[in-house]
């Protein structure tokens, strides 16, 4: 009369077939972990590469390079005397205003100058001007650093 509740002996209850273990349903997070820090190692180099999308080709100097806390505001002038405020074309009279509107620091605000190397001197010097007139202090011209041949 006595029936045998569970299956095996010692088997707590659970019947295999053969031996054999059922299917492991944890998450292995190693080849994730993997992924993200290739990821995290791309976008650290590829970071500093994306600044300004205007095409400048910069002249080269032997001045050392300026700690960069915050991300500074830029001014460029193109071959083509053609003056952009980040990357948004605009006309001279513009600078001016548009700076103020968006400084965050006010005229205590970063703005770095980029004139290219084929670039009209007058034209890069007005935005300067202007920049410098209108009471920004940390107003800076940006190079490439001088190879050495």
């Amino acid at each position: 009369m006595g029936m045998a509740v569970g299956g095996a002996k010692g088997s707590g209850g659970r019947r295999r077939r053969g031996g054999r273990r059922g299917a492991i349903s944890e998450i292995n997070v190693t080849p994730l972990v993997d992924v993200m820090l290739v990821l995290l190692i791309i976008f650290m180099v590829a970071a500093p590469m994306m600044t300004v999308g205007v095409p400048i080709d910069l002249p080269e100097t032997q001045a050392k390079a300026m700690n960069a806390d915050t991300q500074p505001i830029t001014v460029s002038v193109n071959p083509a005397g053609e003056i952009f405020l980040q990357e948004t074309p605009i006309a001279i009279d513009e600078v001016v205003p548009k700076l103020e509107a968006i400084a965050t620091t006010g005229y205590n605000e970063r703005i770095y100058v980029r004139g290219d190397t084929n670039a009209d001197y007058g034209t890069v010097m007005k935005v300067m001007a202007r920049i410098s007139a209108a009471g920004f202090k940390n107003l800076g011209l940006v190079t490439l650093q001088e190879q050495e041949k």
